[in-house]
């Protein structure tokens, strides 16, 4: 019978992941020698060739993709056991980690352990740890989160055997202008409406794909006068009528300033998609299972 060792496993899920020996190595603490042991010791342990040499570096065959099929259910059966014994130790209370962007940190996980600190039973121990979508899906397959929360543009496709995605909201994004802007009580406020305006988003990254993404879709390229990332940057440059931004609603509604009117789009109604992540399996421990209830209760306010 085929021996199955499933810590080599994760060695040859890593190097699939992460593309080369040398980063494989660094996720996982080991040497690019011992990377390379481990999957040769794997080879012989299944009797097939896992890797082939592509120019200086090496790619999975065939045989290794089949393998890595299949381990992908051994790893989410263990994470459901993992999961289930946490919850036998510790009782549903448990520890889970929780990694999340910035705007879903005051909006979503602070109401949510509200929530669970008002139950009648003790609560889930949540730790933050404040992550950009790319970086919290690193963290969730490296073992040091157990849940990501992300924009859906960034989370992986729902095919994708390791996690398992929970739709969480669609955030409306509203525009914010200044107080004395022509259009500021408009009625009726479209975008195309603002297409020669002066626009602040920044200069990489998810919110500026989706603010670009949402002023094409009504015709038109937003013209950029000032990159920024955080929303109180952002506000405060709105406010000194320096330009305008979409906002998403769950900012605005921890951001306030006297300056700036906020507009919803509804002839547009762009929006931006939250989703929670958790490794496949995972989400039957019940400290888990509480933590993503949770936070399902507090983006139904949102609606």
């Amino acid at each position: 019978m085929t021996e199955w060792d499933v810590k080599k496993l994760r060695i040859l899920r890593t190097l699939r992941d992460r593309g080369t020996v040398t980063a494989t190595a660094e996720a996982l603490l080991m040497t690019p020698s011992a990377v390379s042991q481990q999957l040769t010791n794997l080879a012989k342990q299944l009797g097939v060739e896992l890797l082939e040499p592509q120019g200086r570096r090496v790619r999975l065959t065939d045989a290794a993709h089949l393998v890595l099929r299949h381990a992908e259910a051994v790893f989410a059966q263990l994470e459901r056991a993992d999961a289930e014994l946490t919850g036998y130790l510790r009782g549903e209370a448990g520890e889970v980690r929780v990694g999340a962007f910035s705007t879903a940190v005051p909006a979503l996980v602070v109401p949510a352990v509200r929530l669970l600190r008002a139950e009648d039973r003790p609560a889930p121990d949540v730790r933050v740890r404040e992550a950009e979508a790319a970086q919290a899906y690193e963290l969730l397959t490296a073992g040091e989160v157990d849940l990501a929360l992300s924009l859906a543009a960034h989370a992986p496709t729902a095919r994708d055997p390791r996690f398992s995605l929970f739709p969480l909201l669609a955030d409306p994004l509203d525009v914010a202008l200044p107080a004395d802007h022509p259009l500021a009580d408009a009625p009726a406020l479209r975008l195309a409406d603002l297409a020669a305006d002066r626009w602040i988003f920044g200069g990489s990254g998810p919110w500026s794909e989706i603010t670009t993404a949402a002023c094409e879709a009504a015709g038109f390229v937003p013209e950029q006068a000032h990159s920024a990332a955080g929303w109180t940057a952002i506000l405060a440059l709105v406010e000194a009528g320096m330009g305008i931004a979409l906002v998403p609603r769950m900012a605005s509604r921890e951001q306030r300033s006297e300056g700036v009117v906020m507009r919803v789009l509804e002839a547009d109604q762009p929006r931006r998609h939250v989703v929670a992540a958790v490794r496949h399996g995972a989400e039957s421990g019940p400290a888990v299972a509480r933590v993503l209830s949770a936070l399902s209760r507090v983006a139904e306010s949102f609606s």
